[in-house]
């Protein structure tokens, strides 16, 4: 009977997280066709802002919130330890030792100073420090490694992820410019300040192919290295969330230092850094990461309250403007003061 009830339990769960996730999905497949003739923005970016649009307008019922939360947390998680197979330890080897500090320096002082800011202007701890790992790591994929970690809630990474993705763009159209402005035909200038600054893969991607694919390779470079940082980052970043707790319950206690996704994501990324991996795994880990990526970031749209958010409208816009700027004048003068 047990049995039967668990199977039934089970099965409705299935069907109520149907509507939300395949609307999610939807989305994300319809993001990528208009992608197709807006490159400079790419389907995440898209995808999260068609989800807004629509979440805030046809799509408010209360039966799509099973399937819409599943697509923005368990495929958030499955992305993470997909980009294991896409990254190597080796790849640090070919930015040389100045290229690793300052990356290192980059990251260390764009958390600091995210985390600074957003709790000089009023925001939360957990707040600042998925804004802090968001823009330092990889963007949407960092948060959605770091929320859990620190207990945040849903709403907080929604509004952090749309906010680290609206940046990015922004970011992401301008500094390409900027790099041919100050760093002229200078290669791995150019590739250092896109690859060291922009927040998601895909940005960095379509930043610096406003440049040429040489430009693409090289900046690919300083976000790997970013990437692998990954769980070092979380980990600071729990052990930092329970340090400040008052009270640690019993089950904090026994919980897995870092969670098991993030963890799964250094174990492949090793494997892939000391065997010869066949390329299918890479090449397919990249493509079914991106769509988790990118329905994922549709149902954050579906779910983000606009009119919350907007009502946060002027703080949020002063956090994004001043992370920015920090980013890019420490990414000038790192490259400026190493000679990258």
């Amino acid at each position: 009977m047990d049995l039967e009830t668990s199977k039934d339990t089970r099965m409705q769960k299935v069907v109520a997280t149907l509507p939300g996730l395949g609307l999610s999905i939807v989305v994300a497949i319809i993001a990528k066709i208009v992608a197709i003739w807006l490159p400079s923005l790419g389907g995440a970016t898209i995808a999260i802002l068609l989800g807004i649009i629509l979440g805030n307008t046809f799509f408010k019922q209360t039966g799509l919130a099973v399937g819409t939360k599943f697509s923005e947390s368990k495929l958030l998680e499955y992305s993470v330890v997909l980009l294991g197979f896409t990254v190597t330890f080796q790849t640090i080897a070919e930015m040389g030792l100045r290229g690793l500090v300052y990356i290192l320096m980059m990251m260390t002082t764009v958390i600091i100073s995210a985390y600074a800011i957003g709790r000089k202007l009023g925001f939360g701890e957990r707040m600042s420090l998925m804004m802090a790992g968001g823009n330092a790591v990889c963007g949407s994929s960092a948060i959605g490694a770091i929320a859990p970690a620190i207990d945040a809630d849903d709403e907080e990474k929604g509004q952090i992820i749309t906010l680290v993705n609206l940046l990015g763009t922004v970011m992401m159209l301008t500094l390409p410019f900027l790099g041919l402005a100050v760093f002229g035909d200078d290669l791995l200038s150019k590739s250092a300040l896109l690859g060291g600054t922009l927040q998601s893969v895909g940005q960095v991607v379509a930043g610096a192919s406003l440049i040429d694919a040489q430009t693409v390779k090289y900046a690919m470079l300083f976000k790997i290295t970013r990437i692998i940082m990954l769980v070092v980052v979380v980990f600071l970043f729990e052990k930092k969330v329970n340090h400040n707790r008052v009270t640690v319950t019993k089950q904090k206690k026994t919980r897995m230092p870092i969670p098991w996704y993030v963890l799964a994501f250094l174990i492949i990324c090793v494997i892939n850094s000391t065997t010869m991996m066949p390329s299918i795994f890479g090449n397919s880990a990249h493509v079914i990461s991106t769509w988790f990526e990118t329905t994922a970031l549709a149902a954050i749209g579906l779910r983000l309250n606009l009119a919350k958010f907007l009502k946060e409208g002027p703080k949020f816009l002063i956090y994004g403007v001043a992370v920015g700027s920090v980013q890019t004048i420490a990414a000038l003068l790192f490259i400026t003061l190493l000679k990258i």
